[in-house]
């Protein structure tokens, strides 16, 4: 008779052979569970790992993209995190009035339609962008207002940044307009949430926030919209929801 053992790391698996006809399964040296089979009965064993469950909220989770523009790294896609880099919660938030209302960390889809999420990441506040418990994932972080403008200087002033930063898909068409995406930015127009809570510009208009605060108003962000060449430096409030880029640290 023969036992075989199946050892289960989460690096590695590997078969035994020894005597009686069990099956053992293991898992990082703790035995999860043994049958009693007939060896002889068995044409194949073929071994499987688990399928992972999607996150509730999207989240996008994997090693991002990035492209080195001058001396810095930049993540190519919006993030789409619905979590802080400590593992808490940021709490979702679709009805306008709560919106306007908020004066902590919040996440939407623009249009609270999910389908945009794998395509131009998730909508943040202020608030979220600047909680001490950290939105870029490890060994990233929420570009300030000088590195936002060290990007736009490396690629030639704000004034003509913008076509080298825009995708060359998903913006609507304006006539004098090319847009290059020379820098590799990849930068999609996913729109934003205004501060009473109304979602505008899938399409037409982009905006990222930085880290930094202004005297009057709290955040300084760029935009990038369809009919001008600019890549646009200007201040908001802390519930307007823009998207995030992340620089690497």
């Amino acid at each position: 008779m023969r036992q075989f053992y199946f050892v289960i790391s989460l690096l590695s698996i590997s078969l035994t052979q020894a005597q009686n006809d069990s099956i053992y399964f293991w898992k990082s040296g703790a035995l999860l569970e043994k049958r009693s089979i007939k060896t002889a009965d068995l044409d194949s064993i073929t071994f499987k790992r688990p399928t992972a469950t999607p996150s509730p909220c999207g989240d996008t989770t994997a090693p991002y993209p990035t492209v080195t523009i001058g001396s810095q790294v930049w993540m190519q896609k919006n993030l789409n995190v619905c979590k802080y880099r400590n593992g808490d919660d940021i709490p979702q938030v679709q009805d306008p009035t709560a919106w306007a209302a908020l004066t902590t960390g919040a996440w939407c889809y623009n249009n609270n339609d999910t389908a945009n999420g794998p395509v131009y990441g998730k909508l943040y506040n202020w608030y979220a962008v600047n909680d001490p418990r950290g939105l870029a994932p490890t060994g990233y972080h929420i570009p300030s207002d000088a590195e936002w403008t060290t990007l736009t200087t490396f690629l030639g002033g704000e004034s003509v940044a913008g076509n080298k930063m825009k995708a060359t898909t998903l913006w609507a068409p304006f006539s004098g307009i090319t847009n290059t995406n020379s820098s590799g930015f990849t930068g999609l127009p996913g729109g934003y949430r205004n501060y009473d809570g109304t979602f505008y510009s899938v399409g037409t208009s982009g905006s990222w926030w930085s880290s930094s605060e202004n005297s009057t108003t709290p955040g300084w962000y760029r935009g990038l919209n369809y009919n001008y060449s600019r890549a646009s430096r200007n201040n908001y409030i802390e519930t307007d929801g823009f998207s995030v880029r992340c620089l690497r640290d």
